[in-house]
């Protein structure tokens, strides 16, 4: 008999969350594993993965032991001082360990530890059949999922994702025996809800997928994924287009069908004269359909539908899907043209009601907080300030429109195209949509330098702000979206290229954030609330003034700085080099980021880790010496030609990378200095720093400032000694 058989499971329910069935799938998928590995159960899980659909979770793998290895147990217990007196018998210590492990105490066997000589039981019992563990292993996967809410039917305790109605549960082609919430297990699946509503016997795991498809199931996901890219790509080609598919619309409609069949429909052209997010954000949130693009990547009138069945009559399932989507077409057509009739600008009046948050004002404040910020730093980078002022001032006034109140994803979007119709320069009305770039995590910054002046804006005033009013986030807790604004404000400054002083732009916009404060404490009359709510402001809130801000600054910084952590680490930048180049550089963004790709190419150097090592030596001698460093070198007072030799390297080296400093050029600097490794290392090798005479052993002190000091010129290389 084979000591391995295939094993398949799978849990046949109503149809599950479509959201939550990936993770669904690979909880139980996992928790299968796991429980099998637990207890000792060898399997092979080559080619395995989570299997589903919407009615069913499965897990099936090629090989998987038919017993448990041989269970071996160790017990140990007391010390010989405890478990026997003074003639060698058996203490009650010793009697209660024996009878509780089933021997004599003379079976019992001896180890010895840090604490001398002991009395210790070991066994070896047969292992189980895996048939009589897989109901409990399976049990515990299911209690193991993320199932925040389970549904109970009929009058059971238990509850799960959704009601369960079959159970396949076969190792090789046996039935392993089980009840598991309620329902007893055999080898009977079922088919396609509609196309083949009838049981699907199974002889063998083997048959699982292919006794399946047979029955207009797609069980594996990969497999059901694939065939609707294919069809709904085939569709919109027929219709003289390409389909738009996002991944997440994608992965919902794979978790609604079994068996995916694309159907080609249209609309009336119409309708494109409103916004094209407008009607694809309708189309894919709200109906899980692909719109079809045409060659230069706008909206035609036709979009593919995926039904879950090959329908006799498909002109009616194609009306179905086109006279669902009318009427939501037709909304967003009326509120474009109402919204076109008020027109952009006055939809700014109603901003001032607009509550931005209790200590910041209204959103008409912060409208014009940004507007300010924005002139200051298009003047910095060669923007016309006028522009990004005026393009600031209308950023927000879209939140008034009818469109965005139905469709909150179309900030700024919405602006875009009111600002267009306005008749505003295209480049104030692109900075509309840009000032909110990037929306989400992976998605592009601003592309024009307009809109990227607008977006670092807003993003300035929206963490000082959110600092000022105690809005810091803190655990899970980010109400405001302080770590993604402060993220996306590090990467446009990064991405667009601009030397920006991020700390002056954090003080400039303290001020106005400050009084808005401060005024917000001082119209509460309770003196009770008031202290209540001081409280819940900045540790540090600055003064009206904008005084007494320093711990406030080093606070917002050290905030956004951290943010590039997890940005770096994307792109392989390890922590000890991000580290480095962190304790050294003031907050221009830019110029960090200049300095971070600069120390990931000296750590490829092979002298890297050898200077990086003679940095952090340095930096320990001259750390422990009281009082001010010397910083005056004496040639005469040099005794080795080490010392000699270094220095003039040193001063080679500083001649050679000032110009490179002065142009940023940090890969060259650090490049240049990696040469100075042979004369470092016989410094270290036959020169002895803290010698008794006081002006050798200053002037030495002297030597490895001037030396430390560039090679930490680009970042504290030290972070990189191992």
């Amino acid at each position: 008999m084979s000591t391995t058989q295939p094993l398949l499971i799978e849990l046949g329910t109503e149809e599950l969350p479509v959201k939550a069935l990936p993770g669904l799938a690979q909880a139980f998928f996992d928790g299968v594993l796991d429980g099998l590995h637990k207890r000792g159960i060898g399997f092979d899980r080559d080619g395995a993965k989570p299997l589903y659909t919407p009615r069913r979770l499965a897990v099936s793998l090629n090989a998987v032991a038919v017993r448990q290895p041989e269970q071996n147990s160790e017990v140990l217990g007391p010390y010989l001082n405890i478990a026997l007196d003074a003639d060698g018998q058996p203490t009650k210590a010793l009697q209660g360990f024996a009878a509780k492990a089933g021997v004599e105490w003379t079976a019992l066997e001896k180890t010895s530890d840090a604490k001398g000589e002991r009395f210790v039981h070991r066994a070896t019992k047969p292992g189980a059949d895996t048939a009589s563990l897989l109901p409990e292993i399976v049990r515990d996967a299911i209690a193991a999922m993320p199932i925040p809410k389970p549904m109970r039917w009929g009058d059971h305790d238990y509850g799960f994702a959704r009601p369960m109605h079959w159970l396949v549960l076969l190792l090789g082609k046996d039935v392993v025996a089980a009840e598991i919430l309620g329902v007893r297990s055999d080898r009977m699946s079922r088919g396609h809800r509609f196309m083949h509503d009838k049981p699907v016997w199974f002889s063998a795991p083997s048959d699982y997928i292919e006794s399946l498809r047979g029955a207009n199931v797609l069980v594996d996901p990969d497999e059901r994924r694939e065939r609707i890219v294919r069809e709904v790509t085939a569709a919109a080609a027929n219709a003289g287009g390409v389909a738009r598919i996002d991944d997440g619309i994608l992965e919902e409609v794979n978790g609604l069908t079994e068996w995916p069949v694309a159907i080609a429909c249209g609309f009336e052209r119409e309708f494109l004269a409103v916004p094209q997010e407008a009607l694809i954000a309708t189309m894919e949130a709200n109906q899980k359909f692909f719109p079809v693009l045409d060659a230069q990547g706008q909206l035609t009138e036709r979009f593919i539908g995926v039904a879950n069945i090959e329908s006799r009559d498909v002109s009616e399932v194609r009306k179905g899907y086109e006279r669902v989507i009318r009427p939501r077409f037709a909304d967003a057509k009326f509120f474009f043209d109402e919204d076109l009739k008020q027109g952009l600008q006055s939809m700014g009046e109603g901003l001032k009601t607009v509550k931005y948050q209790d200590k910041l004002g209204s959103v008409a404040d912060k409208a014009s907080r940004v507007e300010r910020l924005a002139r200051s730093i298009a003047a910095q980078v060669g923007v016309d300030p006028d522009q990004a002022a005026a393009a600031a001032s209308l950023s927000k006034n879209d939140l008034q429109s009818r469109m965005v109140n139905e469709f909150p994803e179309l900030q700024g979007i919405a602006g875009r195209y009111y600002a267009a119709a306005a008749e505003q320069p295209a480049a104030i009305a692109d900075a509309i949509d840009e000032a909110y770039m990037p929306r989400f995590a992976g998605d592009a910054t601003a592309p024009s330098k307009l809109g990227q002046v607008v977006a670092i804006a807003e993003r300035v005033d929206t963490l000082t702000g959110g600092f000022a009013a105690g809005l810091k986030p803190t655990g899970n807790k980010d109400p405001f979206s302080l770590r993604r604004n402060a993220l996306g404000l590090a990467r446009t400054i990064i991405e667009s290229g601009l030397s920006i002083d991020l700390d002056s732009l954090f003080k400039q916009a303290t001020g106005p954030v400050a009084v808005a404060v401060h005024d917000y404490l001082d119209a509460i009359e309770s003196p009770k609330k008031r202290k209540e709510e001081q409280a819940r402001v900045h540790e540090f809130l600055p003064d009206r003034d904008g005084g007494n801000a320093v711990e406030f600054y080093i606070d917002l910084n050290d905030f956004t700085r951290e943010r590039l952590r997890s940005y770096y680490a994307d792109i392989g930048v390890t922590s000890a080099q991000f580290d480095s180049v962190l304790e050294r550089v003031s907050m221009d963004l830019f110029d960090f980021d200049r300095r971070v790709k600069a120390i990931v190419e000296f750590a490829k150097l092979p002298e890297a880790q050898a200077l990086a090592a003679a940095n952090k030596r340095s930096r320990n001698i001259l750390k422990k010496v009281e009082g001010e460093l010397p910083t005056a070198i004496d040639p005469t007072l040099f005794n080795e030609p080490a010392e000699r030799e270094l220095a003039e390297a040193v001063d080679a080296a500083i001649a050679d990378t000032d110009p490179l400093l002065a142009q940023r050029d940090y890969v060259a600097v650090l490049g240049r200095l990696a040469r100075l490794r042979p004369q470092v290392d016989a410094f270290f090798d036959k020169v002895m720093v803290n010698v008794d005479d006081a002006a050798v052993r200053n002037n030495r002190l002297a030597l490895l400032k001037r030396l430390s000091d560039r090679l930490g010129s680009v970042a504290a290389i030290e972070h990189l000694s191992i």
